[in-house]
């Protein structure tokens, strides 16, 4: 919730990065069911963001009417926060849950998740160009380390030749810069009107804007139960609880903790990639994840 700070005690550190542990946890499963959604059921990757963004948006915005009343209703009035909704909305729901799903559908959930990882790079760059600064020696070897990884990933090793399709790799990359400008542009209108309040206008709007073009009636794959069951898991679980954990998580052990944490994401995707869908990787592919998540804990 805006305006409530933690004193960081050991109890509320230990819920903090159970939290986020959680919140990482749910957000990899999530990424091998989107898979499992696009593959088996053939559900479009634009068809799966619209409704997870709707859907989401609706829970956001009914938590933020019951926990933060007064940030619900107060909202509406602040027109100078606008453009920055709307902005918010495009980059960091719109483009982020597009081009993430795009990346799975391309290549595969865990590869798809490590690539976001890159993530990281992007903050480097904005922060280096803000500060005006070049990047530490910690920093550099980090980034030497990521492009070195994905290199790695996208070749398997013989730099002649691209091993994952280039419109994979193209979209996994524009995941990384959308996702850095998610740890940016929303920092002031979440410390202004919380997490649930933000998270639900700019899910909803993203949704919206989708939704003349993707007529999630018109084009629903055929779901049997177990469809049904991965959906309602991918907007309750996957959505709402990995971006409501996560975000709780980071206010109570901090953002230098919580992206180490966050390691626990491209993991889960991984793991749960080569159990529930047969995803095979090279060892190169592992050699690869592994630079890229060294990387995330020396650009900090």
């Amino acid at each position: 919730m805006a305006g409530k700070t933690f004193e960081r005690t050991p109890k509320d550190l230990l819920v903090g990065i159970a939290m986020t542990l959680c919140g990482g946890v749910l957000w990899g499963i999530n990424a091998t069911v989107s898979k499992i959604l696009m593959g088996t059921y053939h559900a479009s990757p634009l068809w799966l963001a619209c409704v997870r963004e709707l859907a989401g948006g609706a829970l956001f915005l009914a938590c933020s009417a019951v926990v933060t009343p007064k940030l619900f209703a107060g909202v509406w009035k602040d027109r100078k926060s606008y453009p920055w909704m709307l902005a918010t909305a495009a980059i960091c729901v719109l483009l982020v849950q597009v081009a993430y799903l795009e990346s799975i559908d391309w290549t595969n959930s865990g590869t798809a998740t490590v690539l976001q990882s890159l993530n990281l790079l992007f903050v480097l760059g904005y922060v280096c160009l803000r500060g005006r600064r070049l990047p530490g020696k910690r920093e550099t070897i980090g980034v030497a380390l990521a492009f070195v990884g994905t290199a790695l990933i996208a070749t398997g090793g013989d730099f002649t030749m691209l091993k994952l399709p280039l419109i994979g790799l193209a979209w996994g990359l524009m995941n990384a810069l959308s996702t850095a400008a998610m740890s940016i542009l929303p920092v002031g209108l979440m410390a202004k009107w919380g997490n649930f309040t933000v998270n639900g206008i700019t899910f909803m709007l993203s949704g919206l804007v989708l939704l003349p073009f993707v007529r999630p009636w018109a084009t629903a794959p055929h779901l049997d139960w177990a469809g049904v069951g991965l959906m309602v898991f991918t907007v309750v679980g996957g959505t709402f609880g990995a971006f409501w954990l996560y975000m709780a998580g980071v206010m109570r052990v901090g953002s230098m903790r919580a992206t180490m944490l966050g390691t626990s994401e491209p993991v889960m995707a991984t793991v749960s990639a080569v159990a529930w869908t047969g995803a095979v990787f090279e060892p190169t592919d592992l050699v690869g994840f592994v630079m890229i998540l060294v990387m995330v804990f020396l650009v900090r």
